[in-house]
């Protein structure tokens, strides 16, 4: 699976899969497989020839994306299948991820940052919005301990706070007006201080403490 990576679209509001279309073509990583409006029509698009990533809504009408995800399955697509939606529901979340998605994206990405994670997606990496990926970890695993907070230089629990609100590097650049190079070598930092295996996972300490 070489680049262009073919893109599959299945929601069924008009509109906005069109904006979404039109996204992918912009990419030229990304070429467009096709557009569906149910699950039916994406079944039926996926008979005979594949794409590598299918762009699945969750709320759809007639087949729910659970549907579609669970039905694709079972006749074997192999595709990488993210959905993307409006639901921040942690149920939905892990229901979907239960059923063989290989990502969970929130409709409210921003543009260029969906490109990059479904470019991970063909990477082989699961990729989940910031806002969601907190239900993924248990928080009995999580530490009592928080002293390496206090620990902290005035910068880096400026650059937590952020992470803590989901923000991207990119973003936390831009709204501390430093650089993106920068801004990876504090949340390096902070995760050895926080002996933390994520962005997320220390996140979720940061806001429980």
């Amino acid at each position: 699976m070489g680049k262009p990576y073919s893109v599959l679209v299945v929601d069924d509001h008009p509109l906005l899969r069109r904006g979404i279309c039109q996204l992918i073509t912009s990419d030229s990583d990304f070429l467009l497989f096709g557009e569906t409006g149910t699950g039916l029509e994406a079944l039926t698009a996926v008979a005979e020839n594949e794409p590598d990533i299918i762009l699945l809504d969750l709320n759809m009408k007639g087949m729910s994306g659970l549907d579609t995800l669970n039905a694709m399955r079972q006749e074997g697509v192999t595709a990488r299948i993210v959905i993307l939606t409006v639901s921040d529901a942690k149920q939905d979340v892990i229901r979907l991820l239960r059923a063989g998605a290989d990502g969970y994206l929130l409709k409210d990405t921003e543009p260029d940052l969906l490109l990059e994670q479904l470019k991970k997606a063909m990477l082989g990496h699961r990729v989940i919005s910031d806002e969601v990926e907190a239900y993924l970890y248990e928080l009995k695993n999580a530490t009592d301990d928080n002293t390496w907070i206090e620990n902290l230089t005035p910068r880096e629990l400026q650059i937590l706070q952020e992470l803590a609100e989901g923000k991207s590097n990119r973003m936390i650049s831009e709204d501390l007006h430093i650089s993106e190079g920068t801004v990876k070598v504090h949340v390096k930092n902070l995760l050895r201080k926080a002996n933390a295996k994520s962005r997320t996972e220390m996140a979720v300490r940061y806001l429980n403490q």
